[in-house]
């Protein structure tokens, strides 16, 4: 089955939908994120953040959450999560962290080796 708003990894077309979910704490990290001047860090960083809490590594076209789609998807696991507001913005300030070294390290030339 096919569902055309199933990605193969969390969707930035989604985030917005997903401001009014919790408390303030989260809809300020998802207003950081939707906005179309967003940093890129930012951005990059609430979609790994969606993409370690819904498990997209793991969908795939024949589960239920594909079948359902990203956005419910999401939704669902938002509503059902048991972190608190600041323990998600702890893990999204640690997935900046990894997003920003990422980007850091992508622009060194590679070293090399000389024999």
């Amino acid at each position: 089955m096919y569902n055309i708003d199933t990605e193969l990894l969390f969707p930035p077309r989604v985030i917005s939908s997903l401001t009014t979910l919790r408390g303030d704490h989260w809809r300020e990290i998802v207003l950081s994120a939707a906005q179309d001047n967003a940093d890129q860090v930012d951005r990059l960083a609430f979609m790994l953040l969606m993409v370690r809490l819904c498990g997209c590594i793991s969908c795939n076209s024949d589960s239920f959450r594909a079948m359902r789609g990203c956005t419910q998807c999401s939704h669902q696991t938002i509503k059902r999560c048991r972190s608190s507001d600041s323990e998600l913005f702890k893990q999204y300030q640690q997935a900046q962290i990894e997003v920003h070294q990422y980007l850091l390290n992508r622009n060194k030339p590679e070293s090399v080796l000389v024999s």
